[in-house]
């Protein structure tokens, strides 16, 4: 007897879900702490402001990263970014017991993190330079664009996702250079950028209103809040399968992985 025709057709494989929902996704599932974080910087750009004691405040700190220079960036990237998350993931989710991990963890991060920093001051100084220090809408407008569209799009979502699949590669180079192909962007970088202009360019708006001299530590304080809330919620969810987990430079379906 010949098969039926139903009998003849093979399963269905699960289809791929679009980039771009795989993005969505993930900007709704960090829909409360982006809100959270966009409120919260935005009463501090109100503050500078509207308070000379405040601005003051954020300016002596400005003049700190001035006399220090690349030593406040680093530090200060890798304090926010990469130190006080790990903090938190000892005192909240380890009963304040350091493992072997943590010091892996922190011997990955603050590397990627320190250059990302680097990265992220010579973006704010060169488009000063370029755009001018001026908070007007159409040069507010314009720093964005290039911020998020330029620097994001072919720099920092690219370097997080390939960083964070050479670590969970077991820092196979060999695997980097396989992933370098428009498909991984694809597939892994353009949901991470989703995720990121939905949080970002809310930020950049705020950052990008203030002067030069204040945007980079404006960006470490808003970094320093985001990866903490990121790290709470992350861990909050995977602890209750007993496995907490380490936040991404960015949050895609690779890099969380």
């Amino acid at each position: 007897m010949q098969p039926t025709r139903s009998r003849m057709v093979a399963p269905s494989l699960p289809r791929r879900r679009h980039p771009f929902a795989l993005g969505w996704e993930a900007a709704r599932a960090n829909l409360a702490p982006a809100l959270l974080l966009q409120a919260v910087m935005l009463a501090i750009v109100v503050a500078y402001y509207a308070s000379p004691h405040f601005s003051a405040l954020l300016d002596r700190v400005a003049d700190y990263k001035r006399i220090h220079g690349i030593v406040f960036v680093v530090v200060a990237t890798v304090l926010a970014a990469s130190v006080l998350p790990e903090l938190l993931l000892v005192a909240l989710f380890q009963r304040g017991r350091v493992r072997p991990e943590n010091l892996r963890n922190l011997l990955f991060t603050a590397p990627i993190w320190a250059i990302d920093g680097i990265a992220v001051d010579i973006l704010y100084r060169g488009l000063a330079a370029w755009l001018g220090d001026t908070a007007t809408v159409g040069v507010i407008m314009a720093k964005i664009c290039v911020d998020q569209f330029v620097y994001n799009v072919f720099f920092a979502a690219p370097y997080g996702v390939l960083a964070y699949h050479w670590k969970n590669s077991r820092f196979s180079f060999a695997a980097v250079r396989r992933s370098l192909t428009p498909r991984f962007y694809r597939d892994n970088v353009v949901p991470t950028l989703c995720t990121t202009w939905a949080v970002w360019i809310p930020l950049t708006a705020m950052i990008y209103s203030l002067p030069l001299t204040v945007q980079f530590p404006l960006f470490s304080l808003a970094l320093t809040f985001w990866v903490l809330l990121l790290t709470y919620m992350t861990n909050r969810f995977a602890g209750k399968a007993g496995h907490p987990a380490v936040v991404p430079m960015a949050i895609a379906p690779e890099a969380a992985r």
